[in-house]
């Protein structure tokens, strides 16, 4: 049985395998995930780990980033990295990691969850194309339906979208993610 839990000190090393596995040897995800422990924007109650027998399989981290309208700035979620071992691959680990984080990010409070990732994937979280709240990503340049959006917190894209000031609200993902 696989168990979702927070990541602990003890688990640094795994998460660190499990990302370097799950994406060929590339260590991007892994350093990522390590800046943004050691970031303002890292909330260790969204740092997951699925352990199975005492092994950690998968990791996935939800960390904080900027929703800009004009000079106004929103504390808001963005999901990256997720990564799980490739021997552990399709037996819906990396599901169990994004449910638990969505639930856990509700529960925290927090209103909206953005991410880049594929759109036939994560649409079965609830996730939909940014584009379509009036919400642009200028920092990577990826297709609109790359770009997307959850909302926690019913009736929040149409508050943004009442309330903002510029024709569009953006994404800024923190300096975390680039260095």
């Amino acid at each position: 049985m696989t168990t979702i839990r927070k990541e602990t000190n003890e688990d640094i090393e795994a998460v660190r395998q499990v990302h370097l596995a799950a994406f060929g040897g590339r260590e991007d995800e892994s350093r990522l995930a390590d800046r943004i422990r050691e970031s303002a924007g890292f909330v260790p109650e969204l740092s997951l780990v699925a352990e199975t027998s005492g092994r950690v399989e998968g990791h996935m981290l939800i960390s904080k980033a900027e929703l800009v309208d004009g000079q106004e700035l929103e504390d808001t979620l963005v999901l990256a990295p997720i990564g799980v071992l490739p021997d552990a691959q399709g037996r819906g680990i990396g599901s169990e990691l994004i449910k638990e984080g969505i639930r856990r990010a509700g529960q925290l409070g927090y209103k909206l969850i953005f991410l880049i990732g594929h759109p036939s994937y994560y649409p079965r979280f609830g996730f939909k194309p940014a584009v379509d709240s009036g919400l642009v990503l200028m920092q990577f340049d990826v297709p609109d339906d790359v770009f997307m959006v959850l909302e926690l917190a019913e009736g929040e894209l149409a508050r943004l979208r009442e309330t903002r000031k510029e024709k569009y609200g953006e994404l800024k993902y923190p300096q975390t993610f680039f260095a």
